[in-house]
């Protein structure tokens, strides 16, 4: 499903994937300089005709190796959506405000009066193993991600709109009811049946409906506890784009070859290889073009800027990074997180006075020449009248951060402030280390908030290495009372799937029951009415603004280095689904 492609360069995906547009002005965030920085580079590289053969070599930036999990279902991380990206193509294509249109693999039809989506597949969308994708694999995603065995974070409540869903979900079925093959499995039609449709299904990322097929025919003698682990999984996947994976070296490679069934016809290259570069190492690859398509690292961008023979291409993604704070668990039990009124974060004049002690626009103006700039709200500018340009997030204000500490009675014992009961204040800070200037960003941070009082400390004195932070906020580490993480967003606005009690990325664990209220009005049926919708979306970043369980901090221009002998390289949603297939050489 696109709603969010996962812990990218940035952080995580959220459940289905994302991109796009401009910034709004604020003092506190993006200004004009930075979009008119923006504005320097196109969305696509120049369209000339190409020819057939050729090898791309694609950088995967990453200081840790990639956890190769193949299959959409379980797989959480962007970088391992990075690597696959050659041969695994969503079910649908997209124009520019990413609506779903029928010129995809699959087209979609929606009955209001029915409360159905119908999923049709085209004929001649072929596996790469010569089968034809079928009515089976639509439904099985939703199996394996409903199923408790798979471990997948992937199931969310949202499903649960599905009728028969929960019940699966919950052992007490032994199929999904609500999901009807009416030509039986080998058909090309899946109808899926809800108990209210939402506002947000037209578009792609709505977290409703998946929109990834997963191969039955493949898998289905895997058992769902071994998936993760399996060699169908990890060694050789199979994808229904235009390539197919022919080798991989364990977390730092992947060579793919043409898909021979490809449906939309024959792609460009003989190769695409995908390979891990370190973030030291990304900006001397760049400069002697060691890569055909490498992303360039916004502090770096002095350094490549004037590099020969490529192209550079960039977009503002419908992502951001945020401070985030434990205040609960995820119960898998009871399968929703369940808050601790009682956690050392729980007070939300500390949240506060944590947020005001950030001098974010400051730090990424001087580390990355503006192509990161600080966010105000959890619902970005590219939304359009989603975004709440009222809410004008927190900027660096240390007055106001002791006024509020000093109020609340977290009173100076000495060097730190104590908790108002009287008890010593120590807050354990995780933070990944992502790239060089990651580092020297979180110690100012840590030093703002020592000036507070405040005796913030890295979890074990240093910097995460990426899989072992994202192990720590997924399994509610103890040691962990608030992180810095990042999210590539869906392109549906709604939030629910990030945020709400049955959302497993909910990694805060906040629950409550206004969040609860705000986050169904957004997806509820009076949401059709688009003024309403909008007057929630503002009401609820006006409420997570107030509360500060997650604080929105900064977003980047996403900037790609393109080898100048290519063409068909582009960032435009509508071109997501087929980009792989256009790129080739220049004759």
């Amino acid at each position: 499903m696109k709603k969010s492609k996962l812990f990218s360069s940035i952080g995580v995906v959220s459940a289905a994937a994302l991109t796009l547009v401009a910034c709004g002005k604020n003092s506190n965030n993006a200004g004009t300089n930075d979009a008119k920085t923006a504005s320097k580079f196109p969305q696509a590289v120049p369209a000339k005709e190409t020819k057939q053969g050729g090898t791309v070599k694609v950088a995967i930036e990453t200081d840790s190796p990639f956890t190769g999990i193949f299959l959409n279902e379980l797989s959480t991380t962007a970088i391992d959506s990075s690597v696959a990206s050659p041969g695994n193509e969503s079910l649908f294509d997209v124009d520019d405000d990413y609506k779903i249109n029928n010129k995809g693999p699959a087209s979609l039809k929606i009955d209001k009066k029915a409360k159905t989506v119908t999923i049709s597949i085209k004929k001649g969308v072929k596996w790469s193993d010569g089968k034809q994708v079928v009515a089976k694999d639509i439904e099985y995603p939703y199996e394996i991600m409903a199923n408790k065995a798979s471990k997948t974070q992937r199931y969310t409540s949202q499903f649960e709109f599905i009728k028969g869903m929960k019940e699966y979900h919950e052992g007490k079925a032994k199929s999904i009811s609500g999901i009807e093959m009416p030509d039986g499995e080998n058909g090309l039609k899946a109808v899926i049946h809800y108990t209210e449709l939402k506002p947000g299904m037209y578009n792609s990322g709505n977290g409703y409906f998946w929109e990834s097929a997963a191969p039955y025919h493949y898998l289905k003698n895997v058992p769902f506890s071994k998936l993760e682990s399996s060699d169908e999984v990890r060694k050789n996947p199979i994808y229904f784009g235009p390539y197919q994976l022919s080798k991989v070296v364990r977390g730092q490679s992947v060579t793919w070859v043409p898909n021979k069934y490809y449906w939309r016809g024959k792609p460009k290259l003989d190769k695409v290889v995908c390979q891990v570069v370190s973030t030291k190492s990304a900006t001397q690859a760049i400069k002697s073009n060691k890569f055909d398509i490498i992303d360039v690292i916004n502090d770096q961008w002095k350094e490549v800027k004037d590099s020969k023979d490529v192209n550079f291409v960039a977009k503002i993604p419908l992502a951001y990074d945020y401070l985030g704070f434990k205040v609960g668990k995820w119960n898998n039990k009871l399968g929703k997180n369940v808050m601790n009124p009682n956690s050392k974060m729980a007070n939300k004049s500390l949240r506060q006075a944590l947020g005001y002690g950030m001098n974010i626009a400051q730090v990424t103006k001087h580390y990355t020449d503006g192509l990161t700039f600080q966010v105000p709200t959890l619902i970005p500018a590219q939304f359009g009248d989603y975004f709440n340009k009222d809410v004008k997030g927190f900027s660096y204000n240390l007055k106001k951060a002791n006024q509020i500490l000093d109020k609340a009675g977290y009173k100076k014992k000495g060097k730190w402030r104590v908790q108002p009961n009287g008890k010593s204040l120590k807050i354990n800070l995780l933070a990944k280390s992502r790239n060089p200037t990651d580092e020297p960003i979180i110690q100012n941070y840590i030093q703002q908030w020592h000036k507070l009082g405040l005796n913030v400390e890295l979890v074990g004195g240093r910097m995460t290495e990426f899989n072992s932070f994202y192990d720590k906020v997924q399994h509610d580490d103890p040691g962990v009372d608030m992180f810095i993480g990042g999210w590539s967003l869906s392109s549906e606005p709604s939030p629910a799937g990030l945020y709400d009690e049955g959302a497993p990325f909910n990694y805060e664990r906040y629950v409550t029951s206004k969040n609860t209220e705000l986050l169904k009005s957004l997806d509820s049926q009076k949401a059709f009415n688009h003024k309403y919708r909008v007057e929630q979306f503002h009401k609820w970043q006006k409420y997570m603004f107030d509360e500060a369980y997650v604080i929105p901090t900064s977003n980047s221009y996403s900037v790609t280095a393109v080898n100048k002998k290519l063409s068909g390289y582009s960032v435009k949603p509508s071109e997501s689904n087929s980009v792989w297939y256009q790129i080739g050489y220049v004759k």
